[in-house]
């Protein structure tokens, strides 16, 4: 099984992240169908800006670069504090070229260690409907729907 460890995120890092996150999440909105292409990334960076007021330093708001035995970041965290007892993962992604390493597994069993340590008892998330890989990593690690959004495209 792969070994990481959450290692808070630097400043530099977290800048990268954000200008990637914010586009791969307008992406995701117009894949999923949400958002037209022309509002997109306007839209996701409105969403960034309201979660994310104080950046890197939001309260409630846990940045990691996920690293793996050998010292090199494989992925990225974020998780935010949604209600008391309740965490959020906002953003979990492993780089394209560790994905099936077992990474995304060690991860969030990472973060369920964190999580218990530090007062939480859940841990939530939103995966879109057409990221079949990541659905069925959270449904082995028992992750269970609370909520289904269906439609049909005509």
């Amino acid at each position: 099984m792969a070994i990481v460890s959450l290692v808070p995120m630097s400043p530099e890092r977290y800048a990268t992240w954000r200008r990637v996150a914010i586009a791969g999440y307008a992406d995701e909105n117009v894949r999923a169908g949400h958002w037209e292409p022309e509002q997109a990334l306007a839209l996701s960076e409105a969403q960034f800006n309201e979660l994310l007021t104080d950046g890197l330093d939001t309260p409630g708001q846990w940045f990691w670069s996920v690293v793996d035995a050998g010292g090199d970041e494989v992925g990225i965290l974020w998780v935010a504090r949604r209600r008391a007892g309740h965490a959020f993962i906002y953003d979990i992604e492993m780089g394209p070229a560790r994905r099936g390493e077992g990474f995304g597994t060690a991860t969030l069993l990472a973060l369920e260690d964190w999580c218990r340590a530090n007062g939480f008892d859940s841990i939530g998330l939103h995966v879109f409907g057409h990221n079949e890989g990541a659905w069925r990593l959270y449904k082995r690690l028992g992750y269970i729907e609370t909520s289904v959004q269906m439609e049909k495209r005509l």
